[in-house]
């Protein structure tokens, strides 16, 4: 899916650019946000990432109401699409045609109590503010990750940016579910010098109920990347009472050891947090794991350590918890 500008030039939907990040790569680095995905997982904490189109998220707490301020009703062009509580603050925006045309609301907004998730962005103005930091990527053997929603989904973009990246000697690494045509992966990314991607559940039927997607073709994608030359990042969030039983990580360590030799850079077991759940509001949806409560952590650290220790003694993998252990390449 390649977007453009009004002007045609390509570009990409991006929710967000997160500076000095350190647990997504090695080094400092610069992350895009690309939007758009093609799974839907329940412990999802990105939803405004999800879908592939542009998207207004409200934050009534951040809204001045209508007679302090009321910007966003003086450029609406249908008043009727912008709801607030009273002459209170803005409840929420009815996206239309029209609203897609205009998004004007978003871009007036003083206190971003109305939020634009997906803002047109070209390889240009991307590598413009990647550049700004290349000193410490220079010091910390950092660089750029690309991550979502999912990165694939906008490959034709992406593919350019890795490129744009690459000539300008800056380290990409690439965060991807791998849930996409072979074809794709293969485009992007063999110019990039990290893969970081997950495996959620080894049993197909229960990773179809977790994430609406089956895992097959990711696996497969696993395997090619192996094929390629390529050691990823493989990462497990073990959300007890969902994937977090020893059988399915005893299944996904033989799959690592026998299917990819053993050969990956790290394998993370990332436990559950529960987050996003403003931004689920603000889009006026459900969180799916709204009625859920994580174990404390007294309970999930000691498991989590368990696992890495089995991984590490019986499988002989580089298992961590958590993503803090970064492998510099």
């Amino acid at each position: 899916m390649l977007h453009t500008t009004a002007a045609g030039e390509p570009c990409a939907l991006i929710t967000e650019i997160q500076k000095y990040t350190i647990h997504d790569g090695p080094g400092i680095r610069t992350e895009v946000f690309f939007k758009g995905c093609t799974m839907r997982c329940l412990w999802c904490s990105n939803p405004e990432a999800i879908s592939p189109g542009q998207q207004l998220g409200v934050y009534p707490e951040k809204c001045q109401g209508l007679e302090k301020c009321g910007l966003c009703m003086r450029v609406c062009p249908g008043r009727d699409l912008i709801e607030h509580d009273g002459s209170g603050p803005v409840a929420r925006v009815n996206m239309g045609e029209l609203c897609k045309d205009c998004l004007r609301c978003a871009e007036v907004c003083p206190g971003r109590a109305i939020r634009l998730w997906g803002e047109k962005m070209t390889v240009p103005q991307l590598m413009k503010i990647i550049e700004e930091d290349r000193s410490l990527y220079d010091r910390t053997g950092g660089g750029v990750t690309l991550s979502g929603g999912e990165v694939l989904v906008q490959w034709e973009f992406a593919q350019m940016l890795c490129g744009a990246c690459a000539s300008a000697g800056i380290n990409v690494c690439v965060e991807s579910a791998l849930n996409c045509p072979e074809e794709h992966m293969r485009a992007v990314l063999s110019t990039a010098d990290l893969v970081i991607t997950d495996i959620k559940h080894m049993d197909p039927d229960v990773h179809r109920s977790l994430t609406g997607s089956g895992n097959e073709r990711i696996l497969s994608n696993i395997k090619c990347l192996h094929a390629m030359g390529k050691k990823p990042v493989i990462r497990t969030p073990v959300v007890v009472g969902y994937n977090a039983d020893e059988g399915n990580i005893r299944s996904t360590s033989r799959f690592i050891a026998e299917e990819l030799h053993g050969e990956i850079l790290a394998w993370q077991l990332l436990p559950f947090k529960k987050l996003g759940t403003k931004k689920y509001a603000s889009l006026g949806l459900e969180y799916p794991m709204s009625d859920y409560t994580p174990p404390e952590r007294t309970e999930w650290e000691p498991m989590i350590m368990r696992y890495v220790d089995m991984i590490r003694n019986e499988y002989g993998l580089p298992a961590f918890a958590g993503s803090s252990d970064i492998i510099n390449v």
